[in-house]
């Protein structure tokens, strides 16, 4: 005995069957929408910070989805949408090869200059 196992989602139109477990998840994978990460500035900062994420099906989608959501009681001035998978990250475990090289250069710090008693403060 066979067994169909049938299921839609948003946005699916249906007409074909599904048979196994399987499939059904390679479907649910290939229509799921993507994850977006939601940045906000609010109305006494200039920088955007990270308020959340959400799953939207394009950017118009997540824009509309992150003011519904995330800018309710009118907190912020600015929205910033970007899909999840276009986000890189450094590694923790690497932060001493990448922030090294930053420790043998003396001169970038301010205190390594003399400054004369004529200049005043600075």
């Amino acid at each position: 005995m066979k067994i169909s196992i049938q299921k839609y989602y948003y946005g699916d139109f249906g007409g074909e069957e599904k048979a196994s477990g399987e499939e059904i998840k390679k479907t649910t994978e290939e229509t799921a929408w993507p994850l977006w990460e939601i940045f906000i500035r609010s109305k006494q900062g200039l920088d955007h910070k990270h308020a959340g994420s959400l799953h939207a099906a394009d950017a118009a989608m997540a824009m509309q989805n992150a003011r519904d959501v995330y800018t309710r009681r009118q907190e912020g001035v600015s929205l910033w949408v970007v899909e999840s998978k276009y986000i890189h990250a450094s590694n923790p475990d690497e932060a001493g090869e990448m922030y090294e090289p930053a420790v043998d250069k003396v001169y970038r710090h301010p205190t390594f200059y003399e400054i004369p008693d004529e200049v005043g403060h600075m």
